[in-house]
Parts: structure tokens; sequence; C-alpha cells
């Protein structure tokens, strides 16, 4: 029978999508991206000739396409319908070409919603795939590989095998590295804030002073006039305040949201989100639009009145103020107003379903109203004052759909002249806070300032820098710093000093000494790739060449031809020369230069250069909390002590305290025992015999069997045989179907199982971290 036949991006679509579109039609997915610039071999861009990109299929898609080519044959026609962004039109300019269709006559539907009305919609008014969509793709696509095919051969060479750099990944780090060093670099100053109790009818209530004071000695004078002053109300304003909803939900606004109320990652979010807009319960979810379709407004407008009355709503139409919004999506809203709680959600998707539905009702609804009283408290014999302030909320308005419940600061009648009573007063030292550290809600706000990268882009950005081990997600020890104050209570005046905790952080990104070595390096020889206004002119060009105003070859011809020169200007650079190797002093005992640098595995410390001597150089880690920055040659010389010798086994085996990437360890042949408790620099012999005694008896425990290279281990999920290089493990029961004994299962028998079922061993990786 014939079939018109649907191409989606996910399979879920195909599900939720062939809900709507079922009789004559057949719903398949692409999979994702189906066709893409190879990984291996080369650049595979054509620079001389229009930098035309060499597309292959992805290898894990040739079945795929196998299938889609089959039931495209056998269809009376092929819809495209991948999701309406750059990346869903060159998916579907992509399966084109693969498909022999002809991308300026294949229909082309796109939808903000999966729901019968939009999908309807979309069927009843297709359009051709935008070739100046697909263009803005590929130009960015391109782009982003020149520069990573040529910057990380650099950071190859000159720094560490292995290294990335991006368009739009090393800005990041480099915004991380820069709040890193304003930390650094900060200096706290103190200013003394005031504040006073005051009696009211039997009810406390604070207030603060106006003005502050340079210091303690000008706020002790101040107190010194509080003992003898009368305290009077010199100025009462009440006046009604607003506090209006926020805009529906974007992108970038949704992930910072849920990061703050509950402690998403990016990542999270949007793979919760992808779920919601697969499953039809919220429109699409990349998008920098703030705009509400007529038929949402609407639907909005009906649920306030019906659910809170017609008080409530206020109908509002939100611009988009950011920098290149790309194609006209909506904001992110629930499909249906009604669906309060949709079922067969797992917690993450139930809780940001619940933050989008509300956010976009609360959009729709009235101002909060309250009454804001301000009274001013003069102070005799002084042109200091003191404010108090209340609230009272008259009208909840859209907190009736967010569920706030801001709380009242009710203040007892007061009159003008009236005298008060003054319980406390009190002035004290208040130091300023340093710039706050990133998180991955913080970034992704601040990349969007900057109009660096686009909705798509922020979650992978964030992953990448992640993975690739330039920044790592970690907590922030508090320190503790002492401040003053003087403080007047039942006209006694008293010095007094306290402690408080300050620049504690958790969650936060943090630079890796891989990014403090590596971004310098780019920012001083590509300082104009890392340039945050011409990063942000780049993703301009890109809406450009999207909206046909700028033609793609060009724009990378204009690209190319200031940046390959400047690839070209770095290969005389040496390595001393971007910091690789940092020259801290000599070794007293053989005058031997010591170098801090970055190895394979991170920094690390050398002694020595193999050109200088015969003498092969000598490595040692940095010492615990050290970075490249910070270590010094004495501690150098202390961490080059090592290995020492603590002594011998029973057995007659010298015993070797290390530090190696995971920490200090003991070694005696070949047997190694972590110094988790004990200081390699101190630890005795006899602690060092006893660590190596358990953990004799550990490893003995631990072999089940051992013939020789082959071995039958006891591992955390049980018995596994091993040859060091694969595992496999051990069956329950033999061929006939016995109970395996692990302790009498033959060498013979090990090395046939080893060699049927044997996986490649996983060996543990590390990133670089300070």
């Amino acid at each position: 029978m014939s079939y018109k036949l649907v191409i989606v991006e996910s399979p879920t679509k195909v599900t939720s999508v062939g809900r709507y579109l079922r009789d004559g039609y057949k719903i398949a997915s692409s999979m994702g991206h189906v066709r893409d610039l190879p990984a291996k071999g080369g650049m595979h861009i054509d620079i001389e000739n229009d930098f035309q990109p060499h597309y292959e299929i992805s290898p894990d898609k040739k079945k795929l396409i196998a299938e889609l080519k089959k039931l495209a044959k056998d269809a009376s026609e092929v819809i495209m319908a991948s999701d309406e962004d750059r990346e869903g039109e060159a998916i579907a300019w992509h399966l084109c070409h693969i498909l022999g269709l002809k991308p300026a006559e294949t229909k082309r539907i796109v939808f903000h919603e999966i729901t019968e009305d939009a999908l309807k919609a979309a069927i009843e008014s297709p359009r051709f795939i935008d070739q100046n969509l697909v263009n803005a793709q590929q130009a960015r696509r391109v782009l982003d590989r020149i520069v990573g095919f040529e910057l990380s051969p650099i950071l190859w060479r000159k720094v560490q095998k292995g290294l990335s750099a991006g368009r739009v990944q090393s800005v990041a780090v480099r915004l991380i590295c820069e709040r890193e060093e304003a930390i650094k670099d900060f200096e706290a100053a103190a200013e003394c804030h005031g504040q006073a109790i005051f009696r009211i009818d039997d009810q406390e209530i604070k207030a603060e002073l106006k003005n502050k004071f340079a210091d303690l000695k000008a706020g002790r004078q101040f107190l010194q006039t509080c003992r003898l002053a009368k305290f009077s109300v010199a100025d009462i304003k009440v006046k009604p305040s607003l506090r209006n909803p926020s805009a529906p939900f974007r992108t970038s606004t949704l992930q910072q949201e849920a990061a703050r109320k509950f402690g998403f990652s990016v990542r999270q979010t949007m793979v919760a989100a992808q779920k919601l807009y697969e499953a039809g319960f919220i429109t699409y979810m990349r998008t920098d639009s703030l705009n509400l379709s007529n038929q949402a407004l609407e639907s909005a407008k009906r649920y306030v009145s019906e659910e809170f009355g017609a008080k409530y709503h206020r109908l509002k139409r939100y611009q988009t103020k950011g920098q290149g919004a790309q194609e006209a999506h909506e904001a992110i809203r629930p499909t249906d107003f009604k669906t309060r709680r949709p079922a067969k959600l797992d917690a993450q998707a139930g809780k940001l379903y619940d933050l989008i539905w509300r956010r976009t009702l609360a959009s729709q609804m009235a101002p909060a109203e309250t009454d804001k009283t301000d009274v001013v408290v003069a102070v005799s014999g002084s042109d200091e004052v003191f404010l108090i302030s209340g609230q009272i909320l008259k009208f909840d308005g859209f907190l009736k759909a967010t569920e706030e419940t801001p709380s009242d600061v009710v203040l007892p009648e007061l009159q003008l002249g009236q005298e008060l009573e003054l319980l406390e007063a009190r002035v004290f030292e208040k130091f300023s806070s340093p710039p706050a550290r990133y998180d991955e809600a913080g970034l992704v706000r601040q990349l969007e300032e900057l109009g660096i990268g686009r909705p798509s882009t922020y979650a992978p950005t964030i992953g990448t820098i992640l993975d690739r081990g330039y920044v790592v997600k970690g907590d922030v020890e508090a320190k503790t710093r002492r401040y003053r104050g003087v403080v007047l209570q039942k006209s006694q005046i008293e010095d007094y000093d306290s402690d408080e905790k300050w620049g504690g952080a958790t969650n936060k990104l943090l630079p890796t000494s891989l990014a403090e070595l590596v971004t310098p390096f780019l920012t001083k020889y590509f300082g104009e790739i890392m340039d945050y206004g011409f990063t942000s002119k780049i993703e301009t060009d890109f809406d450009k060449i999207a909206q046909g105003e700028l033609g793609w070859v060009q724009h990378l011809k204009d690209f190319y031809d200031r940046f390959h020169p400047l690839v070209e200007s770095t290969q005389t650079v040496s390595r001393s020369e971007i910091g690789g190797m940092k020259e801290l002093g000599r070794d007293p005992a053989d005058q031997k230069v010591i170098y801090a640098r970055l190895g394979r595995f991170g920094p690390m410390l050398q002694k020595g250069l193999a050109e200088d001597s015969e003498e092969k150089p000598v490595f040692a880690s940095l010492p615990a909390g050290k970075t490249l920055d910070s270590v010094t040659l004495e501690d150098a010389l202390k961490m080059f002590q090592l290995p020492r010798l603590v002594g011998q086994t029973p057995e007659g085996e010298d015993i070797l305290a290390k530090i190696g990437r995971f920490g200090p360890y003991l070694q005696a042949g070949k047997l190694f025992v972590p110094l988790k408790d004990n200081d390699p620099f101190s630890v005795d012999l006899a602690t060092a015999q006893e660590l190596i005694k358990a953990k004799q008896e550990e490893e003995s425990n631990r072999v089940l069997a051992d013939f020789g290279k082959i071995k039958i281990l006891n591992g955390r999920f049980g018995p596994y045989i091993t040859d060091g290089s694969k595992n496999c493990r051990l069956p329950k029961t033999d061929d006939d179907g016995r109970e395996v004994d692990a302790t009498a299962v033959s060498q013979k028998q090990a090395a046939k199982w080893l060699a049927e079922n044997g996986k490649p061993a996983k060996k543990s990786r590390r990133t670089s971290r300070r």
C-alpha cells in the first residue's frame, strides 16, 4: 500500500508524531545527524575549492541509511520533519542528498510542538529546505573544523600531546580563567556599617544606618552621640509597589532557573526538556525567543480566568532582546495548560515541566501589589539617620501561579515625631566580596550576554571543556577572617570581634593547570580568535548567512585569510616561551636546574634536561595543593627526596615511599600500597611493614587460581579470569551444566574461556586537576 514517508530526528518522535499522522503515513527516524566530516584522516575541507567539505555517512548510520533508502523507494512522497533549527535543516539537506532527492523540491515541515493541531498545520503548509539555514550550519561546521584542526596540533607540539582547542570552547575557558585571576588579585576592602534595634509597642524592629563610616573610630564617635541622643520618626512614606512576573523561558533562562532551583546541570536540563518535547508536553526547547503564539495566549487567558479569576489575567507580549535570535520559534511553554502533572515522567522531567508550566502561566498574569513603607529615624545631635522598611502584600497576582510566599514585614502604627526606644546600636566592619566563580548556569548567562554561542551550543560547550580537562566542577573551601565592631547596649560601649566565613563555594567551574597554561598562550598568539567581541561577531555573521545577507564561502575566506597567518607565525615559538617549562632554580646538591612543567598526566616537576647531560631527567609530582604558579624551589627539593628508602620487608625487599599520579604510596617489589593516612616523608618502618603485610593478605585472598600469566581473581562482581590485557567473568556452570568451582578450574579451561569471552581490561583515566 502506498504511503508518505515522514522522517523525524529522534526515535521517540516516531511514536509521538505517529500518534497524529496515522492513515497513509509512515514515520521513520534519522537518529540525529547521518553525515558529517570524517573524524580522522585530515581536515576534509578543500580550502582551495571554496572550502568545500567532504562529507561521509557516519559509520554507525550505514545500516539505518539502507533502511531509509528502502522506505523512501517504496514511498509515494518523502517529507522531511527534522527540528526547526540550523542543525535540523542540515540533517534534512543531507538526507535529501543521501536518498537521491532534490532539496529544492522535497517537502519540509516544521512544528514547534508535537500536537495534533501543530502537525496538521505543518502538513497543510509545507515548505522546501532553506538553503540559507543549511549554509549557516555548514559555515559553523567548517569554520570550527578549521580552527580545531589547525590550532590543536600547535598545542600538541608546544604544550602537551592530545590537547584540543576550539573557537567557542577556548573562549569559554578564558572566561573561567580570567574570573579565577580576578579572584586571586582581589583585595577585600572594609567599610563600617551601622545597625540598630528599636522597641516599638513591645515589638523589636531592626533599622539600618543610611550612611557608612570610613573606619571604626568614626563609628565609635557616632555611638558616643547615640548614648545621650533621642530617636524620633522624621519621615514616613507609604507607596504602592508592583512586582512583575518574569518572561517565559528561553533555553538559557530555563537552564539557569533549573540550576538555581534544583541544582540541575545544563546537560540534565536539556535531556529532561528533550524528553518533554518529544512526549508532546512542551514546545521546542532550543530557542532564544520570548514570543508566545496567539493560541497559547488565549489558552493561558482561559486557564487563568477559570482557575484564579479574571482579575488575575494580564495579556503581555514579550520582546526578544538577545543578540542574534535565530529562527522564529516560540518561547518554551506547555502545549496544554490543562495538563498539570503529566504521567510517566521521571523525577527530573516532572520538576522541569512544573517549572515551565508555572513560569509560562505567570507571564500572563497580573503583577503582585505591595504597600511599601519607608521610615526615617532621626538621631538628635547628629546628621546620621536610621532607615526602617516594611512591606505588606495587597494582591498576590502572578504569585498565585508560582506559589511564592513573600514574608510580610508588618510595622506598628507610627506617627511623625514619635520617639523610639533604642535597645542596641552597633557599627561593624563589612568586607567587600570578590567576584563569584562561575557555575554552569552563570557561564551560560555570561556567554549569552557576550553574544557567544546559541541555544544549541551552550550545553555541548560546557560538556567539552569538562571532558577535555580544561575545567573541573568542584568545591572551594571557605576561609575564616576576623572582623571588628563596636556595640552600644544599656548605655555601655564595648569593642568586639568575631569570625566569619568567606570565599566558600560549591559545584563551581574551576580551571585546571592545563587551562591556566593553554589560555595565556592562545590569547597571546591568537588574540583575535580569543577576543569576546570577535567571537560574538562570528555568531552574528552566521545569523546573517541564515538570513541570506552574507555568503558563507566569502565569510570563511575572510576568516581564513586572517586566521591562517597566525598559525604560521607560531612555528618558531619555543615551549619555554609558551610557559610549558617554568624554571624554579637549582638543586644545591648537583646544581641541576629544576623546572615545573605540564606533563602527559598534568603538572609535574623535572630536574635536568636531556640535552644538557648524559643522565636522563628526573621527574616528580607537584605537592598536593600546589599549582605551576604557586610551587617553589623549596617545595620541589622536598619532592625530589622521594623515592625514600624506608627499610626492608622481613623477606629482604626494599620498601620505598613514593608519590605518583594518584597520591603517596609504598612499593615493595611488585606490591603497591596506597598511603592514605601517612606522610611519605615520615612514615616509619613498623607502619610500612604492617601496611605491606595487610596488602599481601588482601592480595592472597583475591587470587583464587594462579597459572602465571593467566589468573582467576575475586573481583567486585564475582570471580573473573584475566591475563592483564583481557578479562572475562568466570561462568557459573561448565559445558556439562555443572557448577564451576574457581579453585578447581584447569589452566587449559581458563585459557579457553578467556579466548572465547575475553574483553579488553578497563584502564583508569583521570583529567588534570589542580
